[in-house]
């Protein structure tokens, strides 16, 4: 099948595009700078060069691949976000998930492609009310942080775009945090360094459920999402959604740092923002069972305490999440 994606040289691109190959799948990727034509090559995948905010050149890049399905990874987040400046933190990426998702859109149905695929997030967009773990079911935000408003709307438009474009069998995947090769949440990532010097302290009661998912598993997923699974909307998560007060004390842990800091919640709205204290105490998980159950998804870390294990704690040893797999 022929798939295009969109963002192939990102965190997710670099492990789903080889896994699309080893499926048997002939892949084009979208870059927007011709420098990068040579990782796109290095990855197996035909490199189509355009800018993603410009439509005529993404229209005549779709057209040039002619694809079945489009996979749609765009996003430009920064290594650390600024947690009291959210949506300056997201600016570009919103922009990619409002424009290039129209204009994806726009040139899916111009080639007559059969599936488009978009990548969302799981977790603190969901409303802060009701059960601690949802499933797609549930309701996003009505009154997000101010910090957060611009963001959440971007995530919305994405989300309603592609479940409601009629003429396409539209899928949006929601994936948890990211950890693992390439992501913020890697050894020697800004992230990870600051549990490491303790400046990532746990905020009020802690009580902000988080979901995971290591970013290979985010992958096998999308993958399966090519020509599995009705429309509509996906959690890609683990099986153990957990509070800021369990995962953060075991990330640094796992990589030999003391335990985080405890800051109260009034003191942490003052320091790192509103954004903060909602991600930290008020946000929900999400659940998973929809994706096991219509993509026939099983991630491989089940639980992020083991992914954390493996790698945050240096135990993965320069082996690929795929060669683990080959091993299980």
């Amino acid at each position: 099948m022929k798939v295009f994606v969109a963002g192939a040289t990102g965190a997710i691109g670099r492990q789903l595009v080889p896994q699309l190959i080893a499926a048997g799948h002939e892949v084009s990727a979208l870059t927007r700078s011709a420098d990068k034509q040579g990782a796109v090559r290095a990855l197996g995948a035909t490199p189509v060069v355009a800018d993603a905010l410009d439509p005529e050149q993404v229209g005549r890049a779709v057209a040039q691949a002619e694809p079945e399905v489009i996979v749609h990874e765009l996003t430009a987040i920064p290594p650390l976000i600024d947690m009291r400046h959210f949506d300056r933190s997201f600016a570009q990426t919103n922009r990619l998930r409002i424009e290039g998702t129209d204009h994806l859109l726009a040139a899916a149905r111009a080639v007559g492609a059969r599936r488009f695929i978009a990548q969302s997030y799981a977790g603190w967009p969901l409303a802060r009310i009701g059960e601690k773990v949802k499933d797609e079911t549930a309701a996003l935000d009505p009154h997000p942080a101010a910090s957060m408003r611009e963001t959440h709307s971007a995530l919305r438009h994405l989300e309603d775009a592609v479940t409601g474009a009629e003429w396409i069998e539209g899928i949006v995947l929601r994936y948890g945090g990211l950890y693992g090769p390439g992501t913020g949440m890697d050894r020697g990532q800004p992230q990870v360094e600051l549990i490491r010097k303790r400046r990532y302290p746990v905020i009020g009661s802690g009580a902000g459920m988080w979901s995971f998912v290591h970013v290979a598993d985010a992958a096998a997923a999308t993958v399966l999402a090519v020509d599995r699974g009705e429309p509509g909307i996906y959690h890609i998560v683990d099986d153990e959604p957990a509070p800021v007060s369990e995962w953060l004390p075991a990330a640094a842990a796992a990589i030999g740092a003391p335990a985080p800091r405890h800051l109260p919640a009034w003191l942490g709205r003052m320091l790192a923002g509103e954004a903060a204290v909602v991600m930290m105490t008020e946000i929900s998980g999400a659940a998973n069972a929809k994706a096991k159950r219509e993509l026939g998804w099983q991630p491989h870390y089940r639980s992020w305490r083991d992914g954390f294990a493996r790698e945050l704690a240096g135990e993965r040893g320069g082996k690929t999440l795929e060669t683990a797999r080959a091993r299980a």
